[in-house]
């Protein structure tokens, strides 16, 4: 099989005169926290982005497969949201919000018109782990109660609070339990006990958040928060009308509903512009992070008037939270989405990628599963269909050939068996193409 190749692009990187990829690493190593990880066998060192392509030092271009964690959304260094940015920093850069600005208004105005409901008034922070904390906060001060219930295989940041609502081995080995949060069955078609061909599954797997309020809290709940379509855990989709059920149950113990919408949000998933939408609910509380400002340090909590309500009288500060330059580059990022199409983009691009991968499911019979919506798509690998066993080891095979042919790609997943594709929404059709053909390459080199 010959090697796929990259799609022409009139794009040019400027020549990198940085030092070298083995003194950045021993720089890292040196002087950086050891915990954190990077992908790779041989670490990749990327000094430039434009739209959907990035290079490494030696002007090596890769399409990125994973908009850097889903976060980069409209592309990379887009004309657009980097000259509201230039704009903004050389007037004025920093003014907290005891100040009067009227970017932080404009943009909180702009987020709100395209949430439905009474979902209305913004708060802004700067990454969604503090989103989540705010959210959490929020909840138990509006309700009075203290429990909260999350998934299992779910994350939502790295914090502390965020680290207690998430249920993955690999996020969770270094925070005790936390009392009073709870974590439900994932609603997780492709291994959890109610599969594809049970039109009852939503509601099933919304009873176990039931027996969660009947048996394991005071009866009285704080919140439910879940991802719209898990993130970490491997680009999981729920059956339908599953947050309908759970949503009525958490509400009817007296608490409230969080959609985190740090991957799912701002058009990604094509057929809606928020996760929530595509199971046909309306929550109480949404988070939103990553795509929100393109890579700029950026996130917010969206609810009520009654919610945020609870919270006056109470001082929430954040140093940071609704500078003017983070409205601006914001603002900036909806335009984009809006005159580009990003949304539509997003639907008909992701289609083609997943029926593309849907066809390479019978001739590869280590791909599992194939999901997602969108540009928001997983692959589960496994080493044999019929026990459904994990396939770690052919998922980084796969994620590692990928790379040598100029796609990046994410991980996910409880045992890392799962190729994550998230790419930047400008994407065109040579990419979609590309990708798919990448797959192919990657899964006969098995």
């Amino acid at each position: 099989m010959t090697t796929p190749t990259l799609p022409a692009t009139s794009l040019r990187p400027r020549a990198y005169t940085g030092p070298a990829r083995a003194a950045v690493l021993a720089q890292r190593r040196q002087h950086v926290h050891p915990s954190i990880f990077h992908y790779y066998r041989e670490p990749l060192l990327l000094v430039e982005g434009q739209m959907q392509y990035v290079w490494d030092e030696q002007g090596r271009r890769y399409l990125d497969g994973l908009g850097g964690i889903v976060t980069v959304s409209v592309g990379h260094c887009h004309p657009h949201v980097m000259a509201a940015g230039h704009r903004q920093s050389e007037v004025l850069q920093h003014a907290t919000t005891i100040y009067l600005h009227p970017n932080l208004g404009a943009f909180a105005g702009q987020l709100a018109a395209r949430l439905p409901g009474e979902l209305k008034v913004c708060y802004f922070v700067n990454s969604g782990s503090e989103a989540t904390d705010l959210a959490l906060l929020m909840a138990r001060v509006y309700t009075g109660n203290y429990d909260v219930i999350a998934l299992r295989n779910a994350y939502h940041g790295g914090n502390a609070s965020g680290m207690t609502v998430t249920a993955h081995s690999s996020w969770k080995f270094n925070v005790p339990h936390s009392f009073g949060v709870h974590h439900a069955i994932a609603p997780y078609p492709y291994r959890g006990p109610y599969g594809y061909d049970d039109a009852e599954a939503g509601r099933k797997y919304a009873d176990d958040v039931k027996s969660l309020i009947d048996y394991a809290t005071p009866g009285r709940v704080a919140a439910f928060i879940a991802e719209s379509i898990q993130g970490v855990g491997g680009f999981v989709e729920f059956p339908p009308h599953y947050l309908q059920h759970v949503y009525a149950h958490v509400r009817a113990a007296g608490g409230v509903c969080i959609a985190d919408e740090v991957q799912t949000g701002f058009g990604r998933l094509g057929t809606d512009f928020w996760g929530f939408e595509t199971q046909g609910v309306v929550p109480d509380i949404v988070t939103m992070a990553k795509g929100i400002g393109n890579g700029y340090p950026l996130a917010a909590v969206v609810t009520t008037p009654q919610i945020a309500a609870a919270l006056t009288g109470k001082i929430h500060f954040n140093t940071f939270g609704g500078n003017p330059v983070a409205m601006a580059i914001g603002s900036a990022v909806l335009e984009v989405i809006e005159r580009e199409k990003l949304q539509a983009n997003s639907l008909q691009m992701g289609r083609r990628i997943k029926a593309g991968l849907e066809k390479l499911q019978s001739k590869h019979p280590e791909i599992g599963d194939v999901r997602g919506r969108g540009l928001l798509l997983g692959v589960e690998i496994v080493k044999d269909r019929r026990t459904k066993a994990p396939g770690q080891a052919e998922c980084t095979a796969v994620h590692e050939a990928a790379r040598e042919m100029g796609l990046l790609l994410g991980k996910g997943g409880l045992w890392g068996q799962t190729i994550r594709l998230a790419p930047p929404m400008c994407i065109n059709a040579a990419d979609a193409d590309f990708i798919v053909e990448v797959f192919d390459a990657a899964f006969s080199r098995l």
